[in-house]
């Protein structure tokens, strides 16, 4: 705990921090696996800074796929595990999102880098990410949370933007299709369908929105 004393502060204004308790952040398997997640994130960026010499373009973009697939398929196991093993928490409910969050824009980012992906529609999509996130943690606060859970328009939006990422990142002939125009084409989805979504939200909170003046 850190407190500012009222010598520092003339407005008497008061800083306190207090450490949340351990056991409010359990260190269990499925947060372990979801800090793995976030763990390659930097793995993930890291690939395409290594020099030509060490790493080819194609193994960079295969390595890059294999590790998005990989977080992909561990979000979906640690959930399982987490209602499986009983391990379910306010911590690993806060930190799952999070940790794809965090994975899904580090990917565009990369991907608008490689000019894979249009830097409007990476804005599109990491922007609203943002907004909901805001809106959810507001909508919580205020006991509303229930108006603003996962739609199906959401899980349709997170379908095509999974399913867009990896094929633009390995960007080769997928069973006779060219993968990055199936990837471009997806990713285009994602994005009207964010936008879709991101409405659906907003429309569901806003009659608490009205009833608090906001």
């Amino acid at each position: 705990m850190w407190t500012a004393s009222a010598a520092f502060w003339p407005n008497r204004y008061t800083m306190r921090c207090d450490s949340a308790p351990i056991a409010d952040m359990p260190l269990n398997i499925p947060n372990t696996l979801t800090w793995a997640r976030i763990a390659l994130i930097p793995f993930f960026v890291g690939i395409y800074y290594l020099p030509e010499a060490m790493c080819s373009a194609s193994e960079k973009d295969a390595i890059a796929t294999l590790t998005f697939v990989a977080a992909a398929v561990t979000d979906w196991f640690d959930g399982y595990l987490a209602r499986s093993l009983g391990q379910t928490s306010a911590f690993g409910a806060f930190l799952d999102p999070v940790a794809d969050k965090l994975m899904v824009a580090a990917a565009l980012i990369v991907l608008v880098h490689l000019d894979r992906v249009d830097a409007l529609i990476a804005l599109v999509i990491i922007g609203r990410e943002i907004t909901i996130s805001a809106l959810r943690e507001w909508m919580a606060k205020v006991g509303a949370s229930a108006s603003v859970a996962v739609a199906f328009v959401g899980k349709l939006k997170t379908a095509a933007q999974m399913s867009a990422i990896p094929l633009l990142l390995w960007q080769q002939p997928l069973m006779g299709m060219d993968g990055r125009q199936l990837g471009t084409a997806l990713i285009y989805v994602a994005a009207v369908l964010t936008l879709w979504s991101m409405g659906y939200y907003m429309r569901c909170a806003l009659p608490e929105l009205t009833k608090r003046g906001m």
